[in-house]
Order: C-alpha cells, then sequence, then structure tokens
C-alpha cells in the first residue's frame, strides 16, 4: 500500500472540493434511492432510476479522479502539489 503523505493531499484545494462534491453525491444518491422506493407511478420510478443512473456515474467519476489525485502525490508529493 502506497503511504500518502497527508500534510500535501490536505493542503491541495482541488483534492478537498472534490472530497466535498464526493459526499454530497453520496448524500443525493441516498436521497434518489429513498425518493425510488417510495414512488408507485411508472414514470416517477424512471425518473428516480435515471437520477440513480446519474448519480452512480457521477459518484464513479469522483472517486476516480481523487484516487488519481491521491497517486500523484504518493508517486511525487512535491510535483503533484506543484512546490
Amino acid at each position: 500500500m502506497k503511504r500518502i503523505p497527508k500534510k500535501s493531499v490536505l493542503h491541495d484545494k482541488r483534492y478537498h472540493l472534490l472530497l466535498q462534491d464526493l459526499k454530497q453525491t453520496e448524500h443525493d444518491l441516498d436521497a434518489a434511492y429513498t425518493k425510488l422506493g417510495s414512488v408507485l407511478e411508472q414514470d416517477l420510478i424512471d425518473c428516480y432510476i435515471y437520477e440513480v443512473q446519474s448519480l452512480q456515474m457521477r459518484y464513479r467519476f469522483l472517486l476516480k479522479r481523487i484516487k488519481q489525485i491521491e497517486d500523484s502525490y504518493a508517486k511525487n508529493p512535491l510535483e503533484a502539489s506543484g512546490s
């Protein structure tokens, strides 16, 4: 397992914003699942299915980007932080 210098990662605003966005997306995904489980009309079911799929794609994208940043810090913390 690669050790990531926490200090460098914590000072990266992009990384911090991505983490916030990931957390918000998790919250939105939970809400979409709740809505999907509470509707009976077919049009609304379809709507929430699309919403869940969209949020899942966004979550995967954010997670992939966060991992890319973490990997770049693990390889060369100074270069990744712009120092």
